[in-house]
């Protein structure tokens, strides 16, 4: 396997990271005004992910910037092409990220329901735009020789690529809900088991539905296999999260998205950026590649850095491992 396949698959493997861990926490700021129904209960919900969102968004950040440096092309192409959607969710990352930090900064509950909105806002334009661009990725864009989109910023996306966006968030809600069921106590963690059980049938269909798309469309007869192995690991961890093993049915989910991820990149490969116009304009692993030295270069950082970043994040999670409960948040006085 030659370095431009490596970085490949690493690519994949941030992704699939990202979607993970940002999933959940994407899903717990949709479902605030969902499951916490006084102001406490949005405070247990919001100190589940307090500690960890802006670690999870990291992924994000190295997955992008690890397409800029190993597939320049590829970042080029992709991300002008992409330039007005991902705009919109860089702002509504900013957005969430500033109403973590100032929705506690005045005692008044108009003060904290304002940016409640920009929490719940700024989880559902993400996680619908990052499942509308790496979709959409899959399915190609009209590109030319050189690289470039024809047509205007959003007439790029079409129907299948809305239907990932919709996969994305799907996953998220449900995600996010089996999360809580993982990391509360008392009735947010019934209400949260409950409403896991009780969406995931429509919240999944259209992950579900996209994994048959691109098995028709783009995929190999291996990539049924990856298909099998998402909807088995679905079926699994709602059965687990049924009788309370919340922790198994976050695993699952897991599970499912690892081979979401793996038949998505595997349909993909060869090419990372296919073009709509004509095949023969297609990015590939070959032509939109750096040079040998830069990713030698950067399999050198990555061999030393990457088990830092594992170890550290790893023992953020191992810290605030405990379930929180609405016992554990001091009284708010409005006034």
């Amino acid at each position: 396997m030659d370095l431009p396949v490596i970085w490949f698959v690493i690519i994949a493997l941030l992704w699939l990271g990202y979607l993970f861990l940002e999933g959940f926490d994407f899903g717990v700021g949709m479902l605030l005004p969902v499951l916490g129904r006084d102001e406490t209960e949005r405070r247990v919900l919001i100190n589940t992910i307090g500690p960890v969102w802006d670690g999870n968004e990291v992924w994000l950040l190295v997955a992008a910037g690890a397409t800029f440096a190993a597939f320049p092309g590829w970042y080029a192409s992709l991300f002008s092409a992409a330039y007005l959607p991902l705009l919109i969710v860089l702002l509504a990352l900013i957005g969430r990220g500033v109403a973590f930090e100032y929705r506690g900064k005045v005692d008044s509950a108009r003060w904290r329901r304002n940016w409640d909105r920009v929490i719940v806002i700024g989880s559902w334009v993400p996680a619908l735009g990052i499942g509308l661009v790496l979709s959409t990725n899959v399915f190609g864009l009209p590109i030319d020789a050189n690289g470039d989109r024809v047509g205007s910023a959003f007439s790029a996306f079409q129907w299948p690529a809305l239907l990932g966006a919709l996969a994305v968030a799907g996953f998220a809600l449900v995600h996010g809900a089996v999360f809580l069921s993982l990391k509360t106590a008392g009735e947010i963690r019934a209400r949260a088991r409950a409403l896991a059980l009780r969406m995931a049938p429509v919240a999944l269909l259209p992950l579900v539905l996209l994994l048959v798309l691109v098995q028709f469309g783009d995929g190999f007869t291996w990539t049924v296999a990856p298909i099998a192995v998402a909807i088995v690991a679905v079926v699994v961890a709602l059965l687990r999260l049924r009788v309370g093993r919340e922790g198994q049915a976050f695993a699952g989910l897991g599970v499912a998205l690892a081979a979401t991820v793996v038949t998505l990149f595997g349909a993909l490969f060869p090419d990372v950026l296919p073009s709509t116009l004509d095949p023969a304009f297609s990015l590939t692993v070959d032509n939109a590649s750096s040079s040998p030295y830069t990713l030698g270069v950067m399999s050198w950082v990555a061999l030393f850095g990457t088990p830092a970043v594992l170890v550290y994040q790893g023992w953020t999670y191992w810290v605030f491992r405990k379930r929180i409960g609405t016992d554990h948040i001091p009284p708010v006085h409005v006034p």
